[in-house]
């Protein structure tokens, strides 16, 4: 199923000179997180990773990729 998911936001990332660099599924505590790490030359700002997140969310929703409820997690890669 991530692949599925990766190859959906691949494109459409691309449009934001985004790509993919992990993407999780897990469980923490009483929670699961779908977890969708970017990254991009030049780093990201926040601005950047609430516009990814509105780009990915309804892509997310239409695949329905798990039947138990989590929380979408996107953030960017963290630069040494």
């Amino acid at each position: 199923m991530i692949e599925k998911i990766k190859e959906a936001i691949e494109g459409p990332l691309k449009e934001l000179d985004m790509v993919v660099d992990s993407i999780v599924y897990e469980k923490e505590g009483s929670y699961y997180f779908l977890r969708i790490v970017l990254d991009k030359v030049g780093g990201i700002d926040m601005d950047a990773i609430v516009e990814a997140t509105h780009t990915i969310n309804p892509i997310i929703d239409e695949l329905d990729p798990y039947e138990e409820s989590y929380i979408l997690d996107v953030s960017s890669k963290e630069r040494g």
